[in-house]
């Protein structure tokens, strides 16, 4: 069956990347229809069609702001069942700031709402905060990574539908019987001394076995080898995907060796303003490989925002990476936010 499967998905390549209709097209396209339903059922039967919205690098955004600057990331938003928001909350992180993002994403219609924090949401890094603190600082600034924690997973937060998520693997199931096990991460290489660094011959998300040479092993959560995860969600990009600035390719290569290992369905980022957009990354077979060798090629995926973006990804095959910053490099909003639908295992 998985053999009639993918051949189905390379038919559908192939008249997909017609670019007109004429008489002789109607036959292909009640075929191209057909082979959809088809496909569609055989994959319902043990598979739950789930539609994810991501975003990421809002930056202090609240509705009706957008549309100053023709943006497309407006209310209502489509519903979907999952919203992910890949870090960079704010602009430098303060309670106010979280109160105001919340209310934000409490008008985003979606059963399940998962966040993480960026390096511009200064207080949410406890350690980072501290460090950087003057001696003499007074107790109310000591205790604002408190505050903005209580704020994130107090009762707000709770009204709004968000779950804020740390550095870890978590596991959900939704009402439509669909289970997931994402990895998240609000860590990426210091930059200008902002939050969450580390550095760049440091690696978090290996374990010692995969770490590169002349590399130090920092893990604490490294990432699982597939099938550990179906998603990944970091606040950086992997090296030389999704990554690029006018100063060159700024991406994690630890990144890109934890995601080559675990292969997830999706992976979803942020952080590069310039660099939004998302591509479809084919593995080699063989799992053995490791980092930039293990991709086989890289394809461009345009947004189809406010309908979705994907045909549906092949496990362990595919990765769907996504960089979902809303803020421009001028850090206005006109990136529009990313639709998703994912085949995900039924809950036992």
């Amino acid at each position: 069956m998985l053999k009639i499967i993918n051949k189905l998905f390379q038919y559908l390549r192939v008249i997909g990347s017609a670019n007109s209709l004429n008489h002789s097209s109607f036959p292909l396209v009640r075929h191209r229809t057909a082979t959809r339903k088809f496909l569609n059922a055989t994959m319902s039967s043990d598979k739950v069609s789930t539609r994810f919205m991501i975003i990421s690098d809002t930056h202090n955004f609240q509705f009706g702001q957008a549309e100053k600057y023709d943006g497309c990331f407006r209310l209502p938003t489509p519903k979907c069942d999952v919203l992910l928001h890949c870090g960079d909350l704010t602009s430098v992180g303060g309670p106010v700031a979280y109160k105001q993002l919340l209310k934000m994403l409490g008008s985003i219609e979606a059963e399940l709402k998962l966040v993480i924090a960026g390096n511009h949401d200064l207080d949410l890094d406890k350690k980072h905060w501290e460090k950087t603190l003057d001696s003499d600082a007074e107790e109310e600034a000591r205790a604002q990574p408190e505050r903005a924690l209580e704020v994130m997973t107090g009762p707000l937060a709770k009204e709004a539908g968000v779950t804020y998520l740390v550095e870890g693997i978590n596991t959900f199931t939704l009402k439509n019987g669909a289970k997931f096990t994402i990895y998240t991460s609000p860590y990426q290489p210091e930059f200008c001394d902002w939050a969450f660094p580390y550095e760049r011959d440091e690696d978090r998300f290996n374990p010692p076995e995969h770490v590169a040479p002349n590399v130090k092993c920092i893990a604490e959560n490294p990432v699982p080898d597939f099938p550990g995860v179906d998603i990944m969600m970091t606040h950086g990009p992997p090296k030389d995907i999704l990554d690029w600035t006018a100063h060159g390719n700024v991406g994690c290569e630890a990144l890109l060796r934890a995601v080559s290992r675990a292969r997830p369905l999706l992976y979803c980022f942020g952080h590069i303003h310039e660099a939004y957009g998302a591509h479809v990354v084919t593995w080699k077979d063989d799992s053995k490989l490791i980092g930039a060798e293990a991709i086989q090629e890289e394809s461009y995926l345009p947004n189809g925002y406010p309908e979705k973006s994907n045909s549906p990804i092949k496990r362990r095959k595919e990765t769907l990476m996504v960089n979902a910053a809303i803020m421009n490099l001028s850090y206005r909003p006109t990136n529009a936010p990313w639709l998703i639908d994912l085949y995900l295992s039924r809950a036992e």
